[in-house]
């Protein structure tokens, strides 16, 4: 039963992040708790793949007989790594978030690719499993990761963590040493000299935001004084609260063996060195940044040159402060981002086709006369195995306190549903096993959003004001609810917290399961109200018929006038319809 339990823990690993940089990618966004509305921490998490599907996974937590062990795989092909010992003890964990209302999400950068260790055993996605299964808090998380991947070696590329918990959140970059062989002379087997991983992690300073996007953006750091700042050779020392940077202790030592960097240790920045800069770093990943942070911080238009790729030199920082506090409903909108209102919009050229689809299909790059042009990518985009939201509270139990706002497909055509971190089962419809990508089934709830946003890609201009009707009611009542789940929950944790993890569970589970029903039945509306081109008529939600039973004829919206210019541009000559003949003279 133990081995069987670990072989599943990472099967879910394999499907749980994003992928490489700009392709796929995934993007975070991250909230100090002086900078949101309510004092909660939040990050979010979007897992971006084109092989990705959305399920809700659930690790029960346990006491675990010594020697046992953890099988690890791949994340994106599921070949096994190798096996590691178990922890004795272990957390409850649903998706990214534990019973200790600690969370982690991620995005890959890539970076050096001949820094990668095909020897190492821990990949990035068994990295945030493991320091979830772990962890009592964001710092111990980080100990935790830096600890395997010293132990374990690295099996992943560069990558970006955003890691948090009720009091802070922090930002982890990581990416491998490079390989030479060598022969151990206790075992005789030939291991990797440079196993393990260089990293910095910053924890984010109260009041700001910060986001990051399949680029590596920790640049310079302070570095090692004994008091803020610390090296790995002091992880012991990480839950001091003064401490805020950590990084590992040959970070800048191997940036100089590999002929990365050579001036001042002042001056090192981690990531010029591990992953430097190009056109479709900035133009993919910062720009999902920047659109972030133009949304809540004035004079980020002075940046709109370097996240369009257009001027390297004039990086963002890494967090900005808001010129407000942020919403879980500022969040969901960011989550949902296409770019709207920046030159960018995605609604407003060509591409949108004649209903404004603020999406283009992959690649993101293209060829035309010799020339590359490319497609923008947005926040909110088709790809999008699951994302999250996870709000970290102060002032509750961590079971009550955090809760995962999770939603399966396209953050914009799709629905942020609570799951409090103290749950025990999850809905049969998010469940595990539950379909996928290449199984369609009826009673899932990915392949159910995915219908909608299917539909909504073939008329975005009318089908998403429909959807984010639903979305809006749903999500409002949802928010309305919290407080007294908080109250009920509270009040049953004193008495009894098996019983109040009970209450919870059933709550997420039957929230969840209603909103899924929900969704097919916006299906079906969609379905016989757009259907053929055509629009339905309606009166108070109900299609309306003559007073004989038969249908009302359906309105036809006309393609728009930008729209129709165009096409009279590209073939007016043969579709134009010929003038009358003159009368004839008197």
């Amino acid at each position: 039963m133990m081995r069987r339990w670990s072989v599943l823990l990472v099967a879910g690993m394999a499907v749980a992040g994003g992928g490489g940089r700009g392709a796929e990618g995934c993007t975070n966004l991250l909230v100090s708790r002086g900078a949101s509305a309510d004092g909660s921490v939040m990050i979010t998490y979007s897992a971006d793949s084109h092989v990705r599907y959305g399920e809700l996974y659930l690790r029960r937590g346990g006491q675990w007989p010594a020697g046992s062990t953890v099988l690890l795989r791949d994340r994106g092909s599921m070949k096994p790594l190798g096996e590691i010992p178990q922890a004795p003890a272990t957390y409850t964990v649903i998706g990214f978030m534990n019973e200790n209302a600690v969370a982690i999400g991620e995005s890959t950068f890539g970076g050096r690719k001949e820094l990668a260790d095909p020897t190492g055993v821990v990949d990035y996605g068994s990295l945030m499993f493991l320091a979830l299964d772990r962890s009592r808090s964001a710092r111990e998380a980080i100990k935790v990761m830096a600890e395997l991947v010293e132990t374990h070696g690295y099996a992943s590329t560069g990558e970006s963590f955003s890691i948090a918990d009720p009091e802070e959140v922090w930002i982890m970059e990581l990416i491998g040493k490079g390989v030479e062989m060598v022969v151990d002379e206790a075992t005789g087997k030939e291991v990797n000299r440079h196993r393990g991983a260089v990293w910095v992690a910053r924890r984010l300073p109260e009041g700001y935001i910060s986001a990051h996007a399949n680029q590596a953006r920790i640049t310079t750091f302070p570095l090692a004084n004994g008091r803020t700042s610390i090296t790995s050779r002091e992880l012991s020392r990480i839950f001091d609260p003064r401490v805020e940077t950590v990084y590992a202790h040959d970070v800048i030592e191997v940036a100089r063996r590999m002929g990365y960097y050579e001036g001042p240790d002042a001056a090192f920045s981690f990531a010029d060195a591990y992953a430097p800069l190009n056109f479709e770093a900035a133009r993919f990943c910062e720009m999902r940044v920047w659109s972030f942070f133009r949304q809540f911080c004035a004079g980020m238009e002075q940046y709109q040159d370097f996240a369009s790729g257009h001027n390297l030199s004039n990086r963002m920082p890494l967090w900005v402060k808001p010129e407000r506090p942020l919403t879980l409903a500022d969040l969901k909108a960011a989550k949902r981002d296409h770019l709207e209102g920046t030159p960018f919009d995605m609604r407003l050229d060509v591409g949108a086709g004649p209903f404004g689809l603020p999406y283009r299909w992959r690649p993101l790059t293209w060829e035309f006369e010799g020339r590359t042009y490319v497609n923008e990518r947005a926040t909110a985009t088709q790809q999008t195995g699951f994302s999250f939201i996870a709000q970290l509270r102060r002032g509750l139990p961590p079971p009550i306190g955090g809760i995962l706002w999770f939603g399966v497909d396209d953050a914009a055509t799709s629905l942020y549903m609570p799951f409090y971190a103290g749950i025990t089962r999850v809905p049969p419809s998010l469940a595990e096993g539950n379909g996928d990508l290449l199984t369609y089934s009826e009673t899932s709830a990915f392949w159910a959003f995915s219908a909608v946003a299917h539909l909504a890609y073939l008329r975005y201009d009318l089908v998403s004001e429909d959807v984010r009707r639903l979305q809006r009611e749903l999500e409002d009542k949802y928010r309305a609810y919290v407080p007294a789940l908080d109250a009920a929950a509270l009040a049953l944790w004193r008495q009894d917290q098996a019983r109040a993890r009970e209450f919870l569970t059933d709550v997420g589970v039957g929230l969840a399961e209603a909103a899924v029903q929900r969704w097919r039945e916006l299906y079906r509306y969609l379905l016989v109200k757009y259907l053929d081109g055509n629009v339905k008529r309606e009166k108070d939600g109900v299609f309306e018929r003559n007073p004989w039973g038969f249908p009302v004829a359906p309105e036809h919206p006309p393609y728009p006038e930008s729209w129709r210019r165009l096409v009279v541009q590209d073939a007016g000559e043969k579709l134009r319809k010929p003038e009358p003949p003159s009368p004839p003279s008197q």
